[in-house]
């Protein structure tokens, strides 16, 4: 079992890490329970993240204590910011937080949007999202926050799609600076949907976004293209499922479920 730490030699602060991915959505995890991880610092976050200078990842993540619940989720995307609800994320530091030893099948923590269950076995995490009371429907798109901003949009050819420019034009043009998260949906059966996502924070196309194929489960049963409340999500990184349940208009009971799995360990 890896022990995350931080402490100093020479005046040189060691930062031990794991990295984990889900559906190919990967994030470095630090354990900060002591408090000292530089997290002001947007511009080393960011380093960290790149692809070429660092580590390489969608987002780092906090594991941080909490006074009532098992830990604190702190969530940055790539660009080094501080950012929303991350669904994948949230089901890697649940895998993470098990293997630190903080805690063994089922959780409860805290988030930027309220308060997560989640469960573990072996390398699959089910994490219980927020509840969803509002939908927008657009001419052509749904928004609507599943712990962050969600476009969902339906298309054609979707593997053909070019998703950074058309996700990165209605991210900016239509959001504007805080912009949204921008998926772009084609249907595979009555129960099954294919999803690409562009991610603001990252400003590029991901393998994989957990809050994303929530938003377009409940999307795609708002819009009456699927009459199921268990619905499959395949991403370019692999496949989620989404499961929920439907009272008097709002979305309760959701829930994400899919691998989360170490992919490596280093220190800084």
């Amino acid at each position: 079992m890896l022990i995350c730490y931080i402490c100093e030699v020479n005046q040189t602060k060691i930062h031990s890490f794991t990295k984990y991915q889900g559906t190919g959505n990967d994030f470095i995890m630090i354990d900060n329970r002591k408090g000292v991880f530089p997290k002001d610092q947007g511009d080393y976050i960011a380093n960290l993240c790149h692809r070429r200078y660092g580590v390489g990842a969608d987002g780092l993540i906090l594991l941080e204590e909490d006074e009532v619940h098992d830990f604190k989720m702190v969530y940055f995307n790539s660009d080094g910011r501080e950012s929303t609800m991350c669904g994948n994320g949230g089901r890697c530091l649940v895998a993470f937080a098990k293997q630190m030893g903080v805690i063994t099948s089922s959780t409860k923590f805290s988030a930027i949007d309220g308060i997560h269950h989640a469960t573990i076995q072996g390398d699959r995490v089910t994490l219980g999202m927020v509840n969803v009371a509002t939908i927008q429907q657009g001419v052509g798109y749904v928004f609507l926050d599943t712990g962050s901003p969600h476009h969902v949009e339906m298309v054609s050819n979707l593997e053909d799609y070019d998703v950074f420019e058309g996700g990165r034009q209605l991210r900016y043009d239509r959001y504007g600076v805080e912009g949204s998260n921008i998926n772009f949906v084609e249907q595979l059966d009555t129960d099954s949907f294919k999803v690409r996502t562009y991610e603001r924070g990252v400003e590029e196309e991901t393998l994989s976004c957990g809050t994303g194929v929530t938003a377009v489960a409940l999307a795609m049963y708002h819009t009456h293209k699927t009459k199921a409340t268990n619905i499959t999500i395949l991403t370019q990184g692999g496949e989620l499922q989404v499961q929920f349940a439907v009272h008097e208009g709002r979305y309760q009971n959701i829930t994400l479920t899919g691998p989360a799995t170490k992919v490596f360990q280093g220190t800084l």
